[in-house]
């Protein structure tokens, strides 16, 4: 089976509902729930007057246990090859950006009044040791108000900005807060919290074997891209640097010539 991009974007965008078949899927998918009660948190609302408006949303944090088993999940389901495995995880890995950043994946279901979240990067926040950050990218359908069904992926830092030490080195445990101002009739302007344990997380699990070589390759591949474009600037800088030497020097010249 070919793998393309477009597979590797419904696959993040439909994963959420993908899971929660194998939740309902009884005995048969108990260890994947089992899996999926660690890094799927979620929140019901029902409203308080007509008893029959809802809001449900859920956050799944994409751990590195999460990711390594929905992979092998999806290479049983398919009868993939290793190959084909690998190609599947590499594209999957860099559509997450796992290696930068902190992905998580949110749900709303809501068939209460319309919910306005936007801009979304106000709405949301992960604290990570008393420290809050906010997104630096997230699904921009989260913008427009809406009720029914919306999804998508948000991104936060893995890396302090200034320092670059890793912000879950020696973290136990992560919270997502969305603002009660995301839906102030369910939530009565609470804010809304989904707590993971982190301790024994290890995202460099998956950067290891033929994976890891691919990543690292496309890394290095930019990295020299990016050198390529300083060196180009900085020669630039020093032909204008050594052409106005030059051209002090000949006006020195003529005017020794002078005297």
């Amino acid at each position: 089976m070919k793998l393309t991009k477009k597979h590797i974007a419904l696959t993040i965008v439909m994963i959420i509902a993908v899971v929660m078949t194998f939740v309902s899927a009884g005995s048969a998918a108990e260890p994947f729930e089992r899996l999926l009660d660690r890094w799927t948190k979620s929140r019901e609302y029902v409203d308080r007057e007509d008893g029959i408006s809802r809001l449900d949303i859920r956050a799944t944090y994409y751990s590195a246990e999460f990711v390594e088993a929905y992979v092998q999940k999806e290479a049983d389901a398919n009868l993939w090859t290793e190959q084909e495995t690998d190609d599947y995880k590499y594209k999957f890995l860099q559509a997450l950006h796992l290696d930068e950043m902190i992905p998580i994946q949110i749900y709303f279901n809501n068939n209460g009044p319309t919910m306005h979240l936007g801009p979304f990067d106000t709405m949301v926040k992960l604290m990570v040791k008393n420290k809050s950050y906010k997104p630096v990218d997230y699904d921009k359908r989260f913008n427009f108000a809406f009720q029914g069904e919306r999804e998508g992926l948000v991104y936060f830092p893995r890396y302090d900005e200034k320092t670059g030490k890793d912000l879950l080195e020696g973290v136990k445990t992560v919270t997502l807060e969305l603002r009660g101002a995301i839906s102030p009739s369910f939530t009565n302007g609470n804010n809304i919290r989904f707590q993971w344990d982190i301790a024994n997380d290890d995202p460099s699990k998956l950067y290891r074997g033929t994976t890891a070589a691919r990543i690292e390759t496309d890394r290095l591949i930019k990295r020299l891209e990016n050198l390529r474009k300083d060196k180009e600037a900085e020669d630039a800088r020093l032909k204008a640097i050594e052409d106005e030497i030059n051209t002090i020097q000949q006006r020195l010249d003529e005017l020794a010539n002078v005297q």
